[in-house]
């Protein structure tokens, strides 16, 4: 295919075997990892865990990502439509409380097809970086039953800065309000989510003022009840990081950015302990479950 699934619209040929594009990948899936995971937000994980599949390749290039090794530098397993789809239903009858698809965008055909028609007995989650093709997410109603992006900026410099894309927030904004179209208000039964939107948004070092234009958006365009916001303090440095990006957040960073969403009245949502910035909640990726 000639490839614009995503807002680069790179026009890169991708096929079975060759890849191409910012992500660099070919059409057919690459998986790095599958397995039960623990650290997700609650109303995903259940009793077990929330059913993960880490794909490989990424639209974006944070320098800070924690998945580099797949999100960057590619790494993973070529596998068909068929395997993707033992792999769904292994997790489900390993107690997975829901499918958690780690960074899809770039395989959304050959995810499509891997779900097919059946309906799943666990939410199928869209686990993504935010920075989304609304045509693209279109081709995804009535599949996907949770939404989990990432709303990273709200500041053109950071979102260039760190992420090469300038332009992010205008594109994960429209991405958002078609996930909040296609979901509606979220719904929660027995502590789990069935349906909805959560929005993630990352704190980074020295960036409150980004943190809190991303609030302020949430909370000036969703009304209590439609959608869950997760404000996430585990920002964890990565190696040859340079700057504000060498050093975790701090205490008093992270209690302004909780201060200012709840005065904004974002109070449907998880906030995080800041022991949660460690390296050990970044899986290995070793191709386990693929």
């Amino acid at each position: 295919m000639i490839c614009t699934l995503c807002p680069r619209r790179c026009g890169a040929e991708r096929t079975d075997t060759r890849a191409g594009g910012l992500c660099g990948m070919p059409a057919s899936p690459v998986v790095a990892r599958a397995m039960l995971h623990q650290w997700e937000e609650p109303c995903l994980v259940g009793d077990h865990g929330a059913g993960c599949v880490f794909f490989s390749g990424c639209n974006l290039r944070c320098c800070f990502c924690q998945n580099g090794t797949i999100s960057r530098e590619g790494f993973g397993k070529p596998i068909t439509v068929e395997r993707l789809r033992e792999i769904f239903r292994e997790l489900i009858a390993q107690g997975a409380a829901c499918l958690d698809l780690v960074t899809p965008s770039h395989f959304t055909p050959a995810i499509l097809e891997a779900l097919g028609d059946e309906t799943w007995p666990v939410p199928v989650v869209w686990n993504c970086g935010g920075y989304e093709s609304v045509e693209t997410l279109r081709l995804l109603e009535g599949k996907i039953q949770v939404y989990l992006p990432d709303l990273k900026y709200a500041l053109p410099g950071p979102a260039k800065r760190y992420s090469g894309a300038e332009d992010y927030f205008e594109r994960a904004s429209a991405a958002i309000l078609e996930m909040y179209r296609q979901t509606g208000p979220y719904v929660l039964e027995n502590g789990r989510l069935r349906r909805g939107v959560v929005i993630r948004h990352l704190q980074l070092p020295g960036e409150l003022e980004n943190t809190r234009r991303c609030i302020d958006w949430v909370a000036e365009t969703f009304r209590p009840g439609e959608v869950l916001f997760s404000l996430m303090s585990q920002y964890t440095p990565q190696p040859g990081a340079k700057g504000p990006l060498a050093r975790h957040v701090t205490g008093a960073e992270y209690r302004a950015a909780v201060a200012y969403m709840e005065n904004c009245g974002i109070t449907d949502g998880y906030t995080q302990e800041r022991t949660s910035a460690k390296e050990e909640y970044t899986p290995d990726f070793d191709l386990r479950g693929v």
